[in-house]
């Protein structure tokens, strides 16, 4: 397992070859995500219509507890992957993909029960009334039926990444990504099954990209030991998976706390034109942030696998390094949002003709843009380095000390402007608090006060010849 010449680069390998090798498939596996949201959102919009993507667009966010959930024991498991691969413990290897599947379908039974049974009281929390319910129901029905598909592929593909193994990962979802796009159409236009299509080409797709993982492990090509026959939930690695993929967890699903909160705002002071923008607006702003999270994807085994071997310069080195390549990627089309606005939104709003107001919100939306690597960068860091209590902290405070209360006033006052510019200054300034803390965490190094860490010195197993564990 030490020769493994993925581990061997994140550790010896010069900082623009390792962003280079880990960075280009992880962004384009998140590209294919994201471009899987805005392709459902387009197919709507064009072959159904404007209400259809309301509704979906009310049902969206919960759908996207998925998300959150496959995060749990997929980055979870990564993490805990990474920094087992770094430190050689082929015993704590051996079990953890069938332990993180194993949480994976239990995760997704919870979510099946909810989604199907009470998907109309569901929908009706974000906002749902009159046709757009049974629209929004539809959707969140289908979607909940197919649960265990997104939640377990997306935990495998992450696993995948975890690993290292970034192009078998782009290439792997890529695969679940065509079959998405193929279906979708297929399902909404020739087979008449409406929103509910769309959901059932998403679980589709992803079940083809997880059990693509799966054969990869049953055949033994995975750069480690993997016990294939085994699917479980032993408590105590469960425990740990779980807490270094609980900030994940939160960051993304609380998510949903954020939508559910300005639907409703939008559904009180605005009309079915504004809630269509909106999500329109926000898939937009999602699929942009697409790149970040695939460098966010490659810089948790690269954080992971040299914090385990006690590389706590090169864990620094790479922060910034990360950083920086967001700064690149994101500018340019930062710019571009800002000149074409309407060009972005008419792909999946055709026939609305936005007006001025409408444009300057987008641009509003867009404005935190540049600040997002500061914060992507960090979420990933800090489980990495075992602070996932950190990350949590700041996302569970971002949500319901800052996001609840301003959206819920903010927009009371000054009416609809108010849930974009409300969201953007959170944006802010959670983007300064993690970049403190961040400063902090590298200050005080792998076993400072508080860090959580262990102590482990600066010395590079391999560089040393000192024995692998395991």
């Amino acid at each position: 397992m030490s020769q493994d010449p993925q581990a061997r680069l994140i550790l010896e390998g010069s900082p623009f070859r390792v962003l280079v090798r880990m960075a280009v498939p992880a962004v384009a596996v998140m590209l294919m995500f994201g471009l899987n949201s805005v392709m459902d959102a387009v197919y709507i919009g064009q072959l159904i219509g404007e209400q259809a993507l309301a509704g979906v667009s009310l049902a969206f966010p919960i759908t996207q507890l998925t998300l959150g959930l496959g995060s749990l024991g997929g980055i979870g498991g990564g993490v805990l992957l990474s920094i087992a691969i770094g430190r050689g413990d082929s015993d704590l290897l051996r079990r953890l993909p069938g332990t993180c599947v194993g949480i994976a379908a239990l995760l997704a039974a919870g979510y099946g029960v909810l989604g199907v049974g009470l998907a109309e009281t569901l929908v009706r929390g974000m906002g749902a009334t009159g046709p757009l319910e049974p629209i929004a129901a539809s959707y969140l029905r289908a979607h909940a039926w197919g649960g265990i598909a997104s939640i377990a592929g997306l935990t495998l593909n992450m696993l995948l990444r975890g690993e290292g193994k970034m192009a078998l990962a782009a290439l792997y979802m890529g695969l679940g990504l065509v079959a998405n796009l193929v279906l979708t159409p297929l399902f909404i236009a020739v087979f008449d099954w409406g929103v509910a299509g769309a959901a059932w080409a998403t679980n589709l797709g992803a079940l083809l990209g997880g059990l693509l993982v799966w054969l990869r492990f049953a055949r033994g090509r995975a750069s480690y030991p993997v016990d294939a026959r085994y699917v479980g939930v032993g408590r105590a690695l469960a425990g740990r998976i779980a807490r270094l993929g609980v900030p994940a967890m939160i960051s993304s699903s609380m998510g949903l706390v954020q939508a559910a909160v300005v639907f409703n705002v939008l559904s009180r002071i605005g009309n079915e034109q504004d809630i269509a923008f909106f999500g329109a607006a926000w898939r937009v702003l999602m699929f942009l942030l697409t790149p970040l999270f695939g460098l966010m994807r490659a810089f948790q085994p690269v954080a992971g696998i040299n914090y385990g071997a006690g590389r706590w310069d090169r864990v620094r080195l790479h922060y910034w390094v990360f950083v920086a390549a967001g700064l690149v990627l994101v500018l340019p089309i930062w710019a571009l949002l800002n000149l074409f606005p309407a060009e972005a939104l008419a792909i999946m709003l055709p026939e609305v003709v936005f007006s001025d107001r409408d444009l300057h919100h987008f641009r509003v939306l867009m404005v935190v843009l540049p600040a997002l690597p500061i914060v992507f960068t960090a979420l990933s860091l800090l489980p990495a380095v075992e602070r996932p209590g950190l990350a949590t902290g700041v996302s569970v405070a971002r949500q319901l000390v800052l996001y609840v209360p301003v959206m819920l006033l903010l927009p009371r006052w000054v009416g609809i402007p108010g849930v974009y510019y409300g969201a953007t200054a959170i944006d802010l300034l959670c983007a300064v608090w993690l970049l403190l803390i961040v400063l902090t965490v590298f200050r005080r190094g792998p076993s400072g006060p508080g860090g959580g860490g262990p102590s482990i010195g600066p010395t590079d197993p391999w560089r040393a010849g000192a024995p692998v564990r395991g």
